[in-house]
């Protein structure tokens, strides 16, 4: 479902799934970032929100897509890549 991940030195704190959504927790060891992945199988639609040391880390897990909208992101078709905070 995932790619593979370029950076060796993330660790996944938390995953789940629903209805075909995928969301990981990740955070990397070498840039100290704590990110959270929405991978979306049906649609191939893939996300990440980069958080900020004003995020709370499992309120944007269990509701990305809110934190997403918040952040004025458009949800496109494929991988894009990591995609930076708004803020």
């Amino acid at each position: 479902m995932f790619e593979a991940i370029d950076d060796i030195s993330r660790t996944e704190l938390a995953s789940r799934e629903t209805g075909g959504i995928t969301v990981r927790l990740l955070w990397s060891r070498s840039t100290n970032l704590v990110t959270v992945a929405v991978d979306d199988a049906a649609n191939d639609d893939y996300f990440e929100l980069i958080l900020d040391e004003h995020d709370r880390a499992l309120d944007v897990f269990h509701h990305p897509f809110a934190h997403a909208a918040a952040r004025g992101i458009e949800f496109r078709t494929g991988r894009p890549g990591l995609l930076l905070d708004a803020a």
